[in-house]
């Protein structure tokens, strides 16, 4: 029996190692305009976790996103659970997709265990989609 709160097994072998670094993406040219936070955001959204139907960012697993000047993106994020199955694949998807936006550069995505993920920081609709209010 799970103890997490969408009952997912929360801590356990193959737990993604805390500070794991994902990157992807080449410098932007220079002179080249950077994208807004927006279109970052709904990159973002295009990630999902197999196991939810809902997108990483309105699950709030994104903990910070900067976008500085050069174009380039520096992402802290989180699971649901280290021993999620995608763990050490999610990161890499993040910055793959992200690098993919247009404006953008080098992205650097990194995990983080702490503060842990709980079903507080999800959206409204998030929480809607997954029937929890």
């Amino acid at each position: 029996m799970s103890d997490h709160p969408l009952g997912f097994d929360s801590f356990g072998a193959g737990a993604a190692p805390e500070g794991l670094t994902a990157r992807a993406g080449t410098p932007l040219q220079p002179g080249m305009p950077v994208a807004e936070r927006l279109a970052v955001e709904n990159s973002i959204r295009q990630v999902h976790d197999p196991e939810i139907p809902v997108n990483i960012y309105d699950l709030g697993l994104i903990y910070d996103l900067d976008i500085h000047q050069d174009g380039s993106v520096a992402i802290e994020m989180t699971l649901t659970a280290p021993a999620c199955p995608v763990a050490g694949e999610m990161p890499q998807q993040v910055a793959d997709t992200v690098a993919e936006t247009e404006g953008i550069g080098e992205v650097q995505v990194t995990l983080t265990w702490d503060p842990p993920w709980t079903p507080e920081r999800m959206s409204e609709d998030a929480k809607l989609a997954l029937g929890i209010f």
